[in-house]
């Protein structure tokens, strides 16, 4: 045996045993495991609070998706309003216009028939106003004193209540 207590391996095969016991009394492996259980459990509360997270991040995308579509939806319905009432409008716009126009042609008439009026009105009093003139001319030159006179001055008289 002196023999075998020269080797080597056997000194460090010796010295690691005592080794683990001293790790054993002193508790290391307590401390280990413990230290590894926290890790465990730290890592264990990561990923609880990483797949808490992505179960808040999935319900908010679902939440901005569903407003999204919201958000659409009334969009497109202020577009239909907005276009259902441009057309009201314009049916509304071109009504007035058809009135306008109406109410400018009846305008245009009635102005019309007021003038030819004036205008037959104004022949007429240049008519009678040269009846007049030689009326007087030839009854100047064929009736002579106060004949001539009386008989101007009825006929005048006539013509002008006629014609005015």
């Amino acid at each position: 045996m002196p023999e075998a207590l020269q080797e080597t391996e056997l000194w460090v095969a010796l010295a690691f045993v005592l080794f683990l016991a001293l790790l054993i009394y002193l508790g290391a492996h307590r401390r280990i495991t413990g230290a590894l259980d926290e890790r465990q459990a730290r890592i264990k509360a990561e990923l609880d609070e990483a797949r808490r997270l992505r179960d808040e991040a999935q319900a908010l995308l679902a939440e901005f998706e569903r407003k999204g579509r919201e958000a659409e939806a009334e969009a497109a319905a202020i577009v239909a309003s907005a276009t259902a009432e441009a057309e009201r409008l314009a049916v509304e716009a071109k009504a007035r216009m058809e009135d306008f126009v109406a109410r400018r042609a009846k305008m245009a008439e009635v102005k019309i028939v007021q003038a030819e009026a004036q205008a037959l009105a104004d022949v007429r009093s240049a008519a009678a106003d040269a009846a007049v003139a030689a009326a007087e001319k030839i009854l100047t030159a064929t009736a002579k004193g106060k004949v001539a006179e009386d008989l101007l001055a009825q006929g005048i008289e006539d013509v002008r209540k006629k014609f005015n």
